[in-house]
């Protein structure tokens, strides 16, 4: 069966979560790569809630391992009253680059490799994701640097200008 996903902004536990949006409010598929695409409506909205706000943020999965020290996963910790609908859509320019606070690294999204078919992952979902490769629609693709998931629940933002001295380039190289 096919694992279904949730974006989250979690609290410094990394466990409770503030708030999360759900891709079917925005028309999308709730598997992650049915909406893990750059330009993607359901994407771009939640980019609305980290632009310039550093977040924990996890693409959080049904199927994920529970929190430690918990009885749930993060998916199953998102409740109705959590549930947020942003409508902010910002400009390419506007969200260029995403920072990662926590590992002090940053990916230029207009470096992000295109598919046969002209389409580009966007970054967040995979980098952030929590359960990949245990359902339908996940990502299979090529990850010689172990890129997916490995950002889940770090302090993420996205900016218009590339972070100054101190944060190391991540070259997200992914396609499907």
């Amino acid at each position: 069966m096919g694992q279904y996903y949730k974006a989250c902004v979690l609290k410094e536990n990394k466990t409770s979560v503030i708030g999360f949006v759900y891709s079917h409010d925005y028309g999308n598929g709730l598997k992650l790569t049915e909406h893990s695409w750059i330009t993607n409506n359901f994407v771009k909205a939640f980019e609305s809630l980290i632009f310039k706000k550093p977040q924990r943020v996890v693409w959080a999965g049904d199927y994920a391992e529970k929190c430690k020290n918990r009885k749930t996963n993060v998916y199953q910790r998102c409740t109705d009253n959590k549930q947020l609908k942003p409508t902010a859509h910002l400009s390419e320019t506007d969200t260029r680059f995403i920072v990662n606070y926590t590992k002090k690294m940053y990916v230029d999204k207009t470096k992000v490799p295109k598919d046969n078919d002209g389409w580009q992952i966007h970054p967040i979902p995979l980098l952030t994701c929590d359960g990949n490769g245990q359902g339908g629609g996940d990502f299979f693709g090529n990850d010689p640097n172990k890129l997916v998931g490995s950002w889940a629940r770090d302090l993420i933002s996205l900016e218009t200008e590339r972070p100054q001295k101190g944060y190391a380039e991540l070259i997200f190289d992914l396609v499907e």
